[in-house]
């Protein structure tokens, strides 16, 4: 759209003339032979500049200008004064008062007008540009709006979908997982325990898929939280090779850890974290080599201070893997080969969370490998040594006190069953309420010292339950306060907050092993201050 300029006089010549010397111009001239009519036009068009003649009938170019300046859209137009009369100094100045950018004696000479003109112009096309680069950053930050709040819209109803699907599948988990290890236990023939085997490990193979896509969520939407907490790595890897050598024994693979009599006895990070990335390396290792070996390694490359870095390897002589297979490790739902993935399984989640959480912590990690001769999967994270001795931390885990008073909230009957035979394994037994309101009036009765409290419940919810018992343990003055776990299916970070924020000391989710639950009774029986 081609730049407007008005132009104001009361002789048609004159505007003949205007047109004529600024005809070289690629713009639009619209002619008005009054104040009046030149007001009129300021108003319905938006101008680049006008060049008003002062002496005029009616309305004169200065009384003109005056009503221009009180409007907001000609307050700052540039406007150039023309006139054959008023040449002294002071129709100048008054011209420039007025609000004129300039004043141009008649007859116009027309190099002077035309440079005039060919600044205002510019500067004009300036302003538009600049208008258009605003209005167009505008629209992009409009958009950028729009497509944060869908994007948000978009994650929440993602976490909402995770959540529900995570507890429902959790909840019959709970019970299959469970009622199987407790059948374990129990006397059965070769052909039973085969059939109980295959059904624990399906199970536990499910639970794995699904914790894989909860940490990946978890890890995508930046809700991964590392503790800083006192921990045995001795204790540590000895616990995972117990879990799963088992599993190296049924592959007929030599497994064996070493861990350097340089690294501190007790170190302060994540165990769990680190635990979760051995687990999954481990399984890997195993899991791709037959009648072979797999070797953990950690050793001490660096130490300053109190400051470490440590190497942890893992080492088999499995299948090994191509170059082109390479490129696709540690990559979301990637095999590094489609062969591998219809062959041994999986989501292809594990290396890629193994990686995202070496990188939280400040780490490497990486691969050696060749086909057919086995790899080597390594990772180097920092950590810190913890002054406290890891005998005396061992020795408390292992405290599971001789009595507790235990109300088990829960109100899926399978996941009572489960609950109360495993309580059953440390020689407790449990009360039980089918949901809240029953949890808090049995509370009321007989002050229990451990609470394990299921979120979703009828009636009133394990949060409303515990903020009910918290309450009322103020109010009666009931001296040690219970020690309030939930135990639950929901597995999301913001639930275990929601949960602590309630008044609970602990979070398990389901399914929930042995361990998991010696180590929260061991917590309820401790002496409180």
């Amino acid at each position: 759209m081609k730049p407007k300029i008005l132009i104001v006089d009361d002789l048609l010549e004159n505007l003949i003339s205007l047109e004529a010397i600024l005809e070289d111009f690629d713009i639009e001239m619209v002619r008005a032979i009054s104040g009046e009519e030149a007001l009129k036009y300021s108003l319905k068009d938006d101008f680049a500049l006008a060049i008003l003649d002062v002496q005029m009938p009616g309305m004169n170019g200065y009384e003109t200008l005056e009503m221009m300046r009180q409007r907001k859209k000609t307050r700052y137009l540039p406007v150039i004064f023309v006139s054959a009369i008023h040449q002294s100094d002071l129709n100048i100045i008054k011209g420039i008062e007025t609000g004129a950018v300039d004043f141009i004696p008649k007859p116009i000479i027309p190099d002077i007008l035309k440079g005039k003109v060919q600044v205002f112009l510019d500067l004009y096309l300036q302003r538009e540009k600049l208008r258009y680069l605003l209005a167009e950053m505008e629209e992009t930050n409009l958009n950028l709006k729009i497509a944060k709040s869908n994007a948000e819209v978009a994650s929440r109803t993602k976490s909402m979908f995770l959540a529900n699907m995570t507890h429902e599948i959790r909840t019959p988990l709970n019970g299959v997982i469970g009622l199987s290890k407790l059948l374990q236990k129990t006397p059965l023939n070769s052909d039973q325990q085969e059939l109980l085997d295959i059904i624990t490990t399906s199970g536990e193979n499910l639970l794995q898929i699904v914790n894989d896509i909860l940490d990946f969520s978890k890890i995508e939407s930046g809700q991964i939280q590392l503790e800083n907490i006192n921990f045995d790595l001795r204790y540590l890897l000895n616990n995972v090779y117990q879990l799963l050598k088992l599993k190296a024994d049924e592959n007929g693979i030599d497994f064996a850890y070493h861990i350097s009599n340089d690294i501190p006895e007790m170190l302060i990070g994540d165990p769990l974290r680190i635990s979760q990335i051995l687990m999954n390396l481990i399984n890997n290792a195993i899991k791709f080599t037959q009648l072979g070996r797999v070797d953990i390694n950690i050793d001490l490359i660096e130490k300053n201070g109190d400051s470490m870095r440590l190497f942890f390897s893992i080492k088999d002589s499995g299948i090994g893997i191509s170059d082109e297979g390479k490129l696709l490790l540690f990559k979301e739902f990637s095999q590094s080969e489609n062969s591998i993935s219809r062959k041994y399984g999986g989501t292809g989640l594990g290396l890629a969370i193994s990686k995202n959480l070496v990188n939280l912590m400040g780490g490497e990690i990486g691969v050696e490998s060749e086909v057919g001769k086995g790899s080597e999967f390594w990772f180097r994270i920092p950590l810190k040594e913890a002054k406290v001795s890891g005998q005396k931390l061992n020795d408390i885990t292992q405290q599971v006190p001789d009595r507790l008073s235990i109300l088990l909230a829960e109100d899926n009957l399978i996941n009572q069953k489960v609950a109360k035979l495993t309580l059953k394994q440390f020689g407790f037994g449990c009360d039980i309420a089918c949901n809240g309101s029953e949890a808090f009036e049995l509370f009321k009765i007989n002050n229990y010292d451990l609470v394990l409290m299921d979120m979703q419940m009828p009636v009133i919810d394990g949060l409303q339950a515990t903020e009910m018992i918290r309450t009322y343990e103020k109010q009666q003055m009931t001296g040690v306060p219970a020690y309030i776990v939930a135990l639950t299916a929901n597995a999301m970070a913001e639930d275990k907050q929601r949960c602590l924020a309630s008044g609970m000391n602990n979070f398990l989710s389901k399914p929930f092993s042995e361990f998991d639950l010696r180590r929260v009774l061991v917590e309820a029986g401790k002496p409180k201050p």
